[in-house]
């Protein structure tokens, strides 16, 4: 059965995302004393012994403005808002209650759904009285906490628990799950890509740059099957990385790639491949992830012929991911979404996948005998024996006389040659050098 699922709301700049943080234990969403920090619905889970249930994070609430991004923040909360079971209204106690307050609670009274006020900010029993003027907006209970410091919060937990008792057999849902990071340049069309695979506004898009700030987990179902999609903040080159924001953002980014499985590394089909897009696919490669190089805006593209000239700027630019999928894609017309996620599976099975020992050891040893390894400062590479420690990537570790005596080159050649055998399709491999003595049979007599 589904967790109950409780919508944090309330103006910008009230807490909410610190309370969120607190509620689930984990720095998920970022934190700044700036208003309009978060913008898109952020999904956690809440433990209070037995009791769970779903926490989500929405940007601050303004229903009378008609900016556009105020008007995509506000959709992104009225949706975590019918989907809640209960909501917590955040206000804060040091300010008192605000005209703002007063329309987001006018727009929560029409919601036949239990709200319960959380009045933050209030560190001591000296603030306690800030809690008589929430009474006036009409909805109860009211209770006092710091989200900061925890304080209430158990409190706050303990009410939301009495008002949704969680399912005694909530079980986690069957088969693992394959977390997939979307990453790339500001305004390549992430986000746009995720909304269009989730059928569903599920984060805001707009034309500005660094829309997305926070780290976007978005569960979806293709063909049956279960993915988490992770919409990141674009990621620029470390000297136009100015602001605070945009640092914390570009850090939760690489950490959302770092928890992945695989990795869309999206390009713009409109523009030639840069500098940036060879960073962000190092960021990938280095952090052991499979990849999928997705190029946007397809439909932009005067003619599909450009796709093989396409194709050769990203391996010229990007030599190491010459094992990666190339998928043509565009997230505003909604196509080449299956092919994107034949890739993904693709991929996904080849990261996880496992080789025989005596297989492994059969491709190496004719490897090694079409080409025999090069000396190296007067030392010569003697394999003996290969067996695979670890998949996610497929890691294999090599028993040899000198873990010195391997050149760059001929691990390269070692590695193009099991790809050749098993696949490992958008995967980095790793060789692992264990020295070894020989055994008698492995002397030459």
């Amino acid at each position: 059965m589904a967790l109950p699922v409780v919508a944090i709301v309330g103006r910008p700049n009230v807490g909410k995302s610190t309370l969120f943080n607190r509620l689930i234990g984990s720095r998920r969403a970022l934190v700044r004393d700036t208003p309009g920090v978060t913008r898109d619905r952020l999904h956690g889970v809440c433990e209070f012994g037995r009791w769970r249930a779903t926490v989500v994070d929405t940007g601050g609430l303004d229903p009378s403005s008609d900016e556009p991004l105020a008007t995509q923040v506000r959709r992104q909360v009225l949706a975590a808002i019918a989907q809640a079971d209960a909501l917590v209204l955040v206000l804060d106690g040091r300010e008192g209650v605000t005209p703002l307050d007063d329309d987001v609670a006018r727009l929560l009274r029409r919601v036949a759904k239990p709200v319960v006020v959380a009045v933050n900010k209030v560190d001591g029993p000296g603030q306690e009285p800030a809690l008589a003027e929430a009474y006036r907006l009409g909805m109860e209970p009211v209770l006092g906490i710091s989200a900061e410091h925890g304080r209430g919060v158990a409190e706050l937990i303990e009410t939301l628990a009495a008002q949704l008792p969680a399912p005694g057999s909530a079980a986690e849902p069957a088969g693992t799950v394959l977390r997939i990071a979307v990453v790339g340049r500001p305004n390549v069309g992430k986000s746009s890509l995720v909304n269009a695979i989730a059928g569903e506004d599920r984060v805001v898009v707009h034309a500005e740059p660094g829309t997305t700030r926070d780290a976007v987990d978005t569960p979806v179902t293709v063909a049956g099957r279960p993915y988490l999609l992770v919409d990141t903040a674009g990621l620029r080159r470390k000297g136009r990385t100015v602001g605070v924001l945009d640092k914390l953002a570009a850090v939760m980014a690489r950490r959302s790639l770092e928890r992945s499985d695989v990795v869309l590394l999206v390009v713009d089909g409109t523009e030639p491949v840069t500098a940036q897009d060879a960073h962000i696919a190092g960021y990938a490669d280095a952090a052991g992830r499979g990849v999928v190089l997705v190029v946007n805006k397809w439909d932009l593209v005067a003619t599909a012929d450009r796709a093989p000239e396409i194709v050769r700027a990203l391996r010229e630019r990007l030599p190491f991911l010459a094992h990666a999928p190339v998928v043509f894609v565009s997230a505003r017309a909604h196509t080449g979404l299956p092919e994107l996620f034949e890739a993904i599976d693709r991929v996904g099975a080849d990261y996880a996948k496992e080789v025989s020992t005596g297989e492994l050891n059969r491709v190496l040893a004719a490897a090694v005998a079409r080409r025999p390894p090069a000396g190296v400062h007067g030392k010569t590479l003697r394999v003996y024996y290969a067996t695979q420690t670890g998949t996610r990537p497929p890691t294999f570790l090599l028993f040899v006389n000198d873990p010195a005596a391997l050149h760059f080159s001929y691990e390269r050649y070692l590695i193009g040659a099991l790809r050749e055998a098993f696949g490992f399709v958008g995967c980095p491999v790793r060789l692992r050098l264990r020295r070894r003595r020989p055994s008698r049979s492995e002397v030459a007599p």
